[in-house]
């Protein structure tokens, strides 16, 4: 059996020993993807092994693959040439699609966004699979993979920088249950004992220009910030001034519960809810709620349970808030007086309302504190709301109507409600009169 020193860096040392599944998540510049391809060179150079037999059978993957410079080939190619490997004597030999491993193996490369169960059963007999990119695995096409490596010692790779915690390989990877014997790390440009010069300049630059991509990029975050949205830096400003953290609400001041309504049934827009305090000049910011169709009875559980019952919350709801549903006949404002809240309904602002609560938000961002824990669904959520463009024309055409716009109007909501408190004058009295 061949041998390859190949340096590795601690951070992927838990991915050295057997196991079916190995994920790295992170960063840019963590080196995973170099992990990997050196991972899968080696064990390729393992394969027939010292009894001889069938070379080992790759697949590097991705989600979507319109030709091979989507994929991992040139990465594996340049590890090939640093390696000295680019040989027939040493078994490997590079094709237009294809690389050729010792003993008649064999590295492919596919992408998934076409697959169907019958294409993907060609895999069979596989032993490794990589899947670089795999943020962008779909559910399905991940439920196709599975089942196919199943040959004895099959082993499937994951590399990816996260985007959102719904993703379907986080679920799976980082979720509460994973896969069984599942080996996973964290790496970032830390981690990395070869992080070069350019790599640290091109990190600095992003540090000062995209501060709101930053964390994302290159600290393997969720992104909490779509580029171009409105509140993108507002909320690395809040993150960097560390008012995202915890947050307790005074228990003799009034709870304010601002909500953008929804509706009942799949296919309604979501009902969402920022409870907040306003505490001198800060607005304290301590929970996010967001559900879709559900009744008002499920979001009134929600708040009791939190402690936001009538005795100590109250509502301040969107112009429609007074509009009765065309079914029930009945308003949200009348439905939760009729369940002992005050409700406050904010007058029609006109055609400029969305814009006006854009303002108001960027506005008051610096007073803003959030609790870290709590809040994170409803600042994902202000940091994805941003504006749609006819990128033909570079024009803008307002905001977008997405998951993310009904929590982005409840936020702007309590801005435009916001009153800041009225500083009093002090007044004293002498013999000369008031002064």
């Amino acid at each position: 059996m061949s041998k390859l020193p190949i340096k590795t860096a601690k951070a992927f040392h838990p991915l050295l020993a057997p196991a079916r599944d190995k994920a790295a998540w992170g960063g840019r510049g963590s080196g995973k993807s170099h992990f990997f391809a050196g991972l899968l060179i080696e064990d390729s150079m393992a394969h027939p092994g010292e009894n001889g037999g069938e070379g080992l059978r790759s697949v590097c993957i991705r989600e979507t693959q319109k030709d091979l410079a989507q994929s991992s080939k040139a990465l594996i190619e340049a590890k090939l040439a640093a390696f000295g490997l680019l040989g027939e004597r040493d078994g490997f030999k590079v094709y237009r699609e294809s690389i050729r491993t010792p003993g008649d193996g064999l590295i492919i490369f596919q992408g998934m966004q076409d697959a169907t169960a019958d294409s993907v059963k060609s895999l069979e007999g596989f032993k490794r699979s990589w899947w670089e990119e795999a943020q962008g695995a779909t559910q399905h096409s991940i439920n196709l993979l599975r089942p196919t490596m199943r040959a004895s010692g099959a082993q499937m790779w994951w590399s990816w920088n996260p985007r959102r915690k719904a993703d379907a390989v986080d679920v799976m990877l980082r979720g509460a249950e994973l896969p069984t014997g599942a080996a996973v790390v964290q790496a970032n440009w830390r981690d990395n004992p070869w992080f070069t010069a350019e790599l640290e300049q091109e990190r600095q630059d992003c540090l000062r220009i995209q501060p709101d991509q930053y964390d994302h990029i290159w600290e393997g975050a969720y992104v909490s910030a779509s580029a171009g949205a409105y509140l993108a830096r507002a909320l690395a400003a809040a993150k960097a001034e560390r008012r995202i953290g915890a947050v307790a609400f005074d228990p003799l001041l009034t709870v304010r519960l601002f909500c953008d309504i929804g509706g009942t049934g799949a296919r309604a827009d979501a009902f969402s809810c920022w409870p907040a305090q306003f505490v001198g000049r800060e607005i304290r910011v301590r929970d996010y709620y967001e559900a879709v169709g559900q009744p008002l009875a499920a979001h009134l559980n929600w708040l009791r349970a939190k402690g936001y019952g009538p005795e100590r919350a109250q509502f301040w709801l969107p112009h429609d808030g007074a509009t009765q549903d065309k079914v029930y006949d009945v308003s949200y404002e009348s439905a939760l007086r009729a369940a002992g809240y005050q409700v406050t309904v904010v007058p029609n602002q006109g055609k400029g309302a969305a814009a006006a609560r854009i303002e108001a938000a960027r506005r008051l961002m610096p007073s803003v504190w959030f609790d870290a824990e709590t809040t994170s669904g409803g600042r994902d959520a202000l940091g994805w709301y941003h504006e749609r463009k006819d990128d033909v024309r570079g024009i803008g055409l307002g905001p977008a109507h997405d998951w993310s716009s009904h929590g982005a109007d409840a936020f702007g909501l309590m801005c435009v409600a916001y009153e800041a408190p009225v500083a009093k004058r002090r007044i004293s009295y002498s013999n000369r009169g008031i002064v």
